[in-house]
């Protein structure tokens, strides 16, 4: 009987120590263990990349450019006109060229520059720059206005939609070419003016005049660009 009751006192002593070291070491867990810092609770640890992200300034342009709707891509042409004895390929890429500019990354002078490249000055000086200089303003845009227009991030994208060349044209048909070798064509482009809160789409005639063999002033192998017209009264149709 006694060795019973003793047994059963033992038994319930084991199981209340048990109980009392299970509740001492949830206590000792909770008031030592490592706490999590609330930034990085429940998330992965960032990697270098995400890093450097958070690193960069409040100002950034990833963070403070104001997307445009329909953007079309600003990539100007290039400041050399290309080799090539079609007229046709020549005149659609001088129209886009004279048509297409950015105040982000050009001066006017810049600009200029560019549309000078594509001129070719004949030797009996009949299609001397000023003309070039009076037909670009046709466009739109002068140094006065572009010097305005770099206030707004303002850029101009012209695309090809259609042309007409030669005896397409009635007032080339009434007056031919004075010699062989002279080609006319007409350019219809697409240009977007486009700043940081304005877009405007429109449609502009330009008439190109390419110099292409057997024209004793043009060379062997090309044709060139030696004038172009962008004012109403002087496009030809």
């Amino acid at each position: 009987m006694m060795e019973s009751i003793w047994r059963g006192r033992t038994i319930r002593l084991w199981v209340f120590g048990l109980a009392l070291a299970a509740i001492l070491g949830a206590l000792i867990l909770v008031l030592f263990a490592p706490r999590e810092s609330p930034s990085t609770k429940g998330a992965d640890v960032p990697s270098a990349e995400s890093q450097t992200r958070k690193a960069l300034p409040s100002n950034s342009p990833t963070t403070t450019a104001r997307p445009t709707r329909s953007a079309p891509s600003s990539k100007m042409p290039p400041s050399v006109p290309p080799v090539t004895a079609d007229y046709r390929a020549l005149a659609s890429a001088a129209a886009v060229a004279i048509y297409s500019w950015d105040t982000r990354n050009s001066s006017y002078s810049d600009v200029y520059a560019r549309i000078r490249g594509w001129w070719f000055v004949l030797p009996d000086g009949s299609n001397p720059l000023a003309v070039l200089i009076q037909e670009f303003e046709a466009t739109g845009v002068n140094a006065g206005s572009f010097a305005s227009l770099a206030g707004q991030g303002a850029y101009r994208v012209a695309t090809f939609e259609s042309m007409a060349c030669d005896n397409e044209l009635v007032k080339v048909r009434e007056r031919p070419a004075p010699w062989a070798g002279l080609h006319v064509c007409t350019v219809r482009l697409k240009v977007v003016d486009q700043t940081v809160s304005s877009s405007n789409s429109y449609t502009a005639p330009v008439s190109v005049m390419a110099n292409c063999p057997p024209a004793a002033t043009a060379p062997p192998d090309r044709c060139q660009m030696v004038g172009f017209y962008a004012s109403t009264r002087r496009i030809v149709y």
